[in-house]
């Protein structure tokens, strides 16, 4: 996963296939789908009955005969079929409408449609071909596959070309990356797979426990913005024993607790990450501090989790969620400037 940004400025078009939401970035165009990654498929007939938002709305809604699936598992293809049918419905329009219009110019045959990739830092072998196998589905003749930390990182305007240490923490919903980075590569990474996903299960478990309350999957996000500022907070679910519809009262403080347990990983992956780079990089980030990215960066109290227990600033990225498309997109603008072979020369 390390294509020139020459290769890369051949791309037009830019795909991040996370386990929450779908994002795809076009040449010139800019950011035109942001779709969660979900599917809802009829299981008798194998007709696709939604995708994007509107199969969302359908978990744990539905009837027996209609299945809603995610395709991606931790920023991973884990059902190639239903990617692609995924992707083609919510791209295949904005795609067919801009390729005709190419090749409607006096002149220009029918371009041939060129993808970058974001794909996780230390994906196996066959994470990386169900990648490539979905985009070559959709028409793709050539896919370049590109980490999602250097992605992120140029997407957070953060200047990974330069002989200084930027560190970022890409919180995703089924992992999260931490990397130090330095002259436009990876100097240490880690990779553990707790995200937003763990953190919302852990705040589902706990109202469970202490409350018996069951919670909608749907109402856990919300819950989350709740937490900001208040004491307490009102929740509404049904009742573990009755089945009846309650309302109870938690304490925001103790739900916030539950939610650090599984952050205890993260915690030693930055750990872990900091003492695998040089000295000298760790000094820069004593100023500098961590970039904070990702679906799950704007949770309550995660960026002053990190502050207290590293001892370093910590930034949220400007749209922490779309930096890594952004950044990618970034790359196949050539708006970034790529590091000179030789410095020295004339």
């Amino acid at each position: 996963m390390t294509p020139t940004l020459e290769h890369l400025k051949r791309c037009s078009i830019a795909v991040d296939i996370g386990a929450a939401r779908t994002r795809v970035y076009l040449r010139n165009s800019g950011l035109v789908v942001d779709e969660p990654s979900v599917a809802a498929v009829d299981v008798r007939s194998g007709a696709l009955i939604a995708v994007g938002s509107r199969a969302e709305t359908m978990a744990g809604r539905t009837p027996q005969h209609i299945r809603v699936v995610r395709p991606v598992s931790s920023g991973v293809v884990v059902d190639i079929a239903m990617a692609q049918r995924m992707l083609r419905h919510v791209l295949g329009d904005k795609l067919g409408r801009r390729w005709m219009r190419m090749s409607m110019v006096r002149g220009m045959p029918m371009p041939v449609m060129r993808a970058a990739v974001c794909m996780p830092h230390g994906s196996e072998p066959i994470a990386l071909r169900a990648a490539v196998e979905t985009m070559y589905g959709l028409g793709a003749r050539k896919v370049e596959l590109v980490d999602t930390l250097i992605a992120a990182a140029v997407g957070c305007g953060l200047p990974v070309e330069q002989p200084e240490a930027t560190m970022i923490v890409v919180c995703g919903a089924g992992t999260t990356h931490v990397a130090v980075l330095s002259l436009g590569a990876i100097v240490s990474a880690q990779t553990v797979p707790v995200g937003g996903d763990a953190i919302d299960r852990a705040v589902v478990e706990h109202l469970r426990t202490q409350h018996e309350l069951m919670l909608p999957s749907q109402s856990v996000r919300p819950l989350h913005q709740m937490l900001g500022g208040t004491s307490t907070t009102e929740v509404h679910g049904r009742d573990v024993i009755s089945g009846m519809a309650r309302t109870v009262t938690v304490e925001t403080e103790r739900v916030r607790s539950a939610m650090r347990t599984p952050l205890t990983a993260v915690l030693d992956a930055i750990t872990s990450v900091l003492r695998q780079s040089p000295p000298d990089l760790v000094a820069d980030l004593a100023d500098r501090g961590i970039m904070l990215a990702g679906g799950s960066a704007h949770m309550p109290g995660l960026d002053l989790m990190l502050r207290q227990a590293t001892h370093m600033p910590v930034h949220i990225a400007p749209h922490p969620d779309t930096v890594a498309v952004r950044g990618l997109g970034a790359m196949i603008e050539a708006r970034v400037r790529p590091t000179p072979k030789d410095p020295l020369a004339p």
